[in-house]
């Protein structure tokens, strides 16, 4: 088996074509197509079909691309572990994220991290706003998007997928009943992510990709994910939040799941860095990391 070749791949299907795997990795296209066909005639199948448009994974295409990718993420994994095992991981890692993210993922997870690797130091960025890795001097972000992100030349790893759903007190679970429709929520008092004026609706996703959309009353705009939660436990409204950020609340009764079969979006949580032979092994390490421990924080366990 050839890496070179199963790398190549991972690129052009995570990038979306030949030309901006090529500037992502700074080589040539012609190279990388290259690369591509030897490893189709390798395997005596094609694994991408293309034209001058557009390009798409075949059957067999899609089966290599994952068992691929879970390869290239292991040598990764192996790497750091190697590295850790020698007590050679050392310096400094600059991370962004949200502050939801920060609060009730990352606070989960990262102690250990730095616990394990008593020599690296970590500069955590959380903000709500976007940072910008290479101006600011970035080496890994963590990223929440209902579609595809832009090209920005960064490698971009799925973590995980961080459903959202509807919560509110549990006085409110018993007013509206656990058989509840989303009509029964039209009108209600709502607790919103944000502070910037927006919409005043949910757009709900349910059984047999049933879609609904349901109004509310906005009561409490805020960018701050702790006090929206406080406030739906009082009582004050129905808020949309990740499963994850409210899967102790739920499982200590502070608040309830509501709809359970309906979701308020799916959006996936993706880990950005720069081309990974110019890292430090700190950074490849942490990001092996995240990618393996962030996806039980992210399924929200915990009872929702």
């Amino acid at each position: 088996m050839d890496l070179n070749q199963a790398y190549y791949l991972v690129h052009v299907v995570e990038k979306q074509g030949f030309s901006a795997a090529a500037r992502t990795l700074g080589i040539p296209k012609s190279r990388i197509s290259r690369q591509v066909k030897n490893l189709e005639e390798t395997l005596g199948t094609r694994l991408l079909n293309r034209d001058s448009r557009h390009m798409s994974l075949t059957e067999a295409g899609e089966a290599y691309y994952r068992h691929a990718k879970m390869a290239l993420e292991c040598m990764v994994a192996a790497e750091a572990a190697v590295l850790r095992d020698k007590d050679a991981l050392e310096g400094s890692v600059t991370l962004s994220c949200s502050v939801g993210v920060a609060q009730f993922a990352l606070s989960r997870i990262l102690p250990r991290f730095l616990a394990e690797n008593p020599r690296v130091s970590l500069r955590l960025q959380a903000s709500n706003d976007y940072a910008d890795l290479i101006s600011d001097g970035i080496d890994l972000a963590i990223r929440g998007h209902a579609r595809l992100l832009p090209d920005s030349g960064l490698i971009q790893r799925r973590i995980a997928v961080a459903p959202w759903h509807l919560f509110g007190a549990r006085s409110l679970e018993r007013d509206i009943g656990i058989a509840a429709s989303p009509t029964d929520l039209d009108g209600q008092a709502g607790l919103v992510l944000g502070w910037r004026p927006g919409g005043s609706s949910w757009s709900l996703q349910g059984p047999g990709e049933r879609t609904a959309s349901v109004p509310f009353a906005t009561r409490l705009r805020c960018d701050d994910m702790v006090t929206l939660k406080q406030a739906a436990a009082a009582g004050l409204g129905v808020v949309a939040l990740p499963a994850y950020v409210c899967s102790e609340d739920v499982a200590d009764g502070r608040l309830s799941r509501l709809l359970p079969d309906w979701t308020a979006g799916r959006p996936e949580i993706s880990l950005l860095m720069h081309e990974r032979r110019g890292n430090p092994p700190q950074v490849d390490a942490l990001a092996a990391f995240l990618r393996r421990e962030l996806p039980d924080v992210m399924n929200g366990v915990g009872g929702v």
